[in-house]
């Protein structure tokens, strides 16, 4: 409590207005809910989500939280205003899924180059592993949940679905934030995502070909647009105009954050109606996905007897995944308010996860290894 207090009278003006505010939509909300005045509860508890994140976002510590609750934030505006998420008129904004995330890959490529690849060959076995991990474990733990939870077909796919993606860029941060070995975890993200068009659909034929009807050949053909295209024009760009772009460096990483907002807002409205029927059991099975993958990517590594950096490295990148590409495959199957649900929850749960989990680590030190990976 008193580590509480310090932190708050040590925080600028305008940032300790913002956490009061946030504070008193809180109660607000808490007051409306018992009273079930149903009205206010929407927009005060948007307002506590919102006035978090800028508080948040202004302090050093807690910087990292932020992002995630701001993906609160659009995911409670969009199940309490659906309509505002779904179309504009005739124009239906569940188009502007792909193009956002062709951006995204595209702000990847941007921050690469062909030396982020020189890991494979330098510590092959460590990004050997981690693959086999990231492409092993989600999707069996995934077909299992969706099992054991017995959701409907589509449902169920979704949960497959994110686990047999890659890992994205949140994997990344979360390795620098937790002190992990941050080259493995761009290189992981970066073979991961280039690999995804071939083994990805292959996945799903297999774990969730008996739940929809999957062609393999036009998830790829999908993957490939979303991904592997502007990712390499994004490497082209990196390697005409690079250090000629700074503007570019240090707007992607925002408009990315925003983009992945709106995507989840969207798939959140979409599918709002069976997130509500089904809404806890799904958050459950989502959290244990999640958490499994850290678990069983950290300590798969350890029997591996890797050093301790590379095994917290591979342990995000396993747990940590994609959402937004498998929001995008949904998109193109034309399932997003089914398939694309497992997704939408996924995707902000593993932000708080993943950056609870990399603060943790962050504050315990790694001694060093007699016998680091080679």
């Amino acid at each position: 409590m008193l580590k509480v207090k310090s932190i708050f009278l040590t925080m600028p003006l305008k940032l300790k207005l913002f956490l009061s505010i946030s504070f008193l939509c809180l109660i607000i909300t808490i007051i409306s809910y018992f009273l079930e005045a149903t009205d206010f509860i929407g927009p005060f508890l948007s307002g506590f989500f919102v006035s978090l994140a800028v508080a948040l976002g202004g302090t050093k510590k807690f910087k990292g939280f932020s992002f995630s609750i701001w993906i609160f934030a659009a995911v409670t505006l969009a199940m309490f205003y659906p309509a505002s998420f779904q179309r504009m008129g005739s124009f239906e904004f569940k188009s502007l899924i792909v193009p956002l995330l062709q951006i995204i890959m595209f702000g990847m490529g941007t921050a690469m180059s062909i030396k982020d690849f020189a890991a494979v060959i330098k510590t092959p076995k460590a990004v050997f592993i981690g693959l086999l991990c990231q492409f092993t474990i989600m999707p069996i733990v995934g077909f299992g949940l969706a099992t054991t939870f017995g959701f409907d077909a589509e449902i169920a796919a979704g949960i497959i679905l994110i686990g047999s993606s890659p890992s994205g860029l949140a994997s990344n941060v979360m390795a620098f934030i937790g002190k992990a070995n941050l080259a493995l975890s761009v290189t992981l993200t970066a073979v991961a995502t280039l690999l995804a068009p071939l083994v990805t659909p292959l996945l799903m034929k297999l774990l969730a070909g008996q739940l929809i009807e999957i062609n393999v050949l036009n998830m790829m053909w999908g993957i490939v647009k979303i991904v592997i295209i502007p990712i390499l024009a994004g490497l082209l760009f990196n390697k005409l105009m690079h250090g000629k772009a700074k503007w570019l460096d240090d707007a992607m990483p925002l408009l990315s954050m925003v983009g992945i907002a709106v995507i989840i807002a969207i798939i959140t409205a979409s599918g709002r109606d069976s997130l509500l029927e089904i809404g806890m059991a799904l958050i459950l099975a989502c959290l244990l996905h999640n958490s499994i993958g850290y678990f069983l990517g950290y300590w798969s590594c350890r029997l591996f007897k890797m050093d301790e950096k590379s095994c917290r490295t591979i342990a995000l990148e396993v747990g940590l995944q994609n959402a937004g590409l498998a929001s995008g495959i949904a998109l193109q199957l034309g399932r997003v308010s089914t398939l694309g649900l497992a997704a939408a929850v996924f995707g902000p749960m593993m932000n708080i996860t993943g950056s609870t989990l990399a603060s943790w680590w962050r504050g315990k030190p790694i001694k060093d290894e007699s016998h680091p990976l080679k």
